[in-house]
């Protein structure tokens, strides 16, 4: 895997041991574009695998980036990978290992842009959406980006969001939500 955009663009990132399926280098490059400048803001990368969509977005300006991923197998590619936008951007990612959705409860602050990607047999796509809106981890003016298969059903709306886009990448879609 690769980044593909911005101060760290065409660095390689270490692909962890374990399940994993890394979201391809074509939608990522494609989101971030969708998304713009990231200058000054925060992101929250849930089921974050190895990293690389955090790493991206520090890569694309932004300065405040948490990550979130429960598998221990994971844990110090995650930190390795993670490790160098502190020392080639001055920018610590900070990490949780733990469940998405016990994160998603404690925590309590709020971001910018937040981007579930979780495996693609996982069925809560929608209910963990609803906990993320209810314990308002949303900026007001904020972004939930969800990756997932074709084959799983998103709704026009979840609770206090709606999709304002979506994109087709192969068989996985990006769908972005925003309030309503």
């Amino acid at each position: 895997m690769r980044i593909t955009g911005g101060s760290l663009k065409g660095r390689i990132i270490k692909c962890p041991d374990g399940v994993i399926r890394p979201a391809m280098d074509r939608m990522r490059e494609s989101v971030f574009s969708i998304l713009g400048d990231l200058d000054g803001k925060s992101w929250l990368d849930l089921f974050s695998g190895s990293g690389t969509i955090a790493i991206e977005a520090v890569s694309r300006g932004s300065k405040d980036v948490e990550l979130c991923e429960k598998d221990k197998i994971k844990i110090n590619t995650v930190l390795e990978n993670v490790s160098i936008t502190e020392k080639d951007c001055g920018v610590k990612i900070k990490c949780h290992f733990m469940p998405v959705e016990y994160f998603i409860k404690r925590c309590k602050r709020k971001f910018d842009f937040i981007f579930f990607d979780p495996p693609f047999p996982y069925k809560y796509h929608q209910q963990i959406i609803e906990q993320a809106d209810s314990n308002g981890l949303l900026n007001e003016n904020g972004t939930i980006l969800v990756h997932r298969p074709e084959e799983h059903f998103m709704p026009e709306k979840i609770g206090n969001l709606k999709r304002t886009d979506q994109r087709i990448y192969g068989r996985s879609i990006v769908d972005f939500y925003r309030y309503n």
